[in-house]
């Protein structure tokens, strides 16, 4: 199985006070390169899903591929960029991950295809503490057609989808931290710097 990497930086940041999320600064480094750092050495390539000028992530040196549908319908449209350009690759695969995820595991993409290996499922989705995360998968490029029709129809929620379709479900314990923490707030940026520095009281 040849698996490429996307990460999913299309969100508007509106807790943030409407920033960019994927290029505010955690420990002197954008959300995403932290991102980068962990996935990038699981996957044979990477890319950045986003909309607006590309030109903000181009100090990544990565391909920037544009949602495939209009309208920003949200994390599934990016999804379907990912298949699509794995497909260009060559890859059977797609694993997505989410921009605002600075601890995400370094295991993901092992995991996640041991997974729909062993069940037989097409997709396979990370959670942890009890909780879905949708936007940590892996995708086949083979579901791209039946993505693009669902998406068409007014299909907007991940998990839902992937359930549809056949999902492994992945859990991954916290360690101690719960590797999928996500920033939405600047108070979050808090809690991940007392994370990477330690200091988790």
């Amino acid at each position: 199985m040849k698996a490429v990497g996307v990460i999913l930086a299309g969100g508007r940041g509106a807790r943030m006070g409407g920033v960019d999320k994927a290029l505010v600064t955690l420990d002197g480094a954008p959300l995403i390169a932290h991102v980068i750092r962990r996935l990038g050495p699981q996957v044979d390539a990477l890319a950045i899903n986003a909309g607006g000028d590309p030109g903000r992530f181009a100090a990544f040196g990565l391909p920037v591929l544009p949602d495939p549908v209009p309208d920003q319908p949200g994390p599934l449209a990016g999804i379907l960029a990912g298949m699509l350009w794995a497909g260009q690759q060559g890859a059977s695969h797609v694993v997505t991950a989410a921009t605002d995820t600075p601890f995400l595991p370094s295991d993901l993409v092992d995991r996640l295809t041991g997974a729909a290996h062993r069940t037989h499922q097409p997709i396979a989705l990370a959670e942890s503490g009890g909780r879905l995360h949708p936007t940590f998968g892996l995708w086949p490029v083979s579901l791209a057609d039946d993505l693009a029709l669902a998406l068409e129809a007014g299909t907007r929620k991940v998990g839902a989808w992937a359930l549809s379709e056949g999902a492994a479900r992945v859990a991954f314990a916290d360690q101690p931290h719960d590797p999928f923490f996500n920033i939405n707030t600047p108070g979050d940026l808090d809690t991940a710097h007392r994370i990477l520095t330690g200091d988790q009281a």
